[in-house]
């Protein structure tokens, strides 16, 4: 199983039906793939489809994987240009906790 299906995954397990996120999150891993979380619609589905979000977080996967481990701060890795989030940064604050142990 490869590394994005192993993440959408745990992703789709941790948003469960109705995650309250209530917008659309693009996670683009650049050619590794994307996972778009649609939390606007109950219940929630997460797929590795490409699609219009709410808000675009582009990061490399070992990246994200280190965030979830707890190894890369989430502050850090933005302020540094590990992360970047295109539209509304709250919506991605409320994404974190949800990427944990993904």
């Amino acid at each position: 199983m490869s590394d994005l299906e192993t993440i959408t995954q745990k992703i789709s397990a941790a948003v469960g039906e109705n995650s309250g996120l209530g917008k659309i999150i693009k996670v683009d891993f650049g050619d590794a793939g994307k996972i778009l979380i649609n939390g606007a619609s109950v219940p929630n589905t997460v797929t590795n489809d490409d699609g219009e979000a709410d808000t675009t977080i582009q990061i490399a996967i070992d990246d994200l994987m280190a965030m979830a481990k707890g190894t890369l701060d989430p502050m850090m890795a933005f302020m540094t240009g590990k992360m970047k989030i295109q539209g509304d940064m709250s919506v991605a604050q409320k994404l974190a906790p949800l990427l944990k142990g993904a």
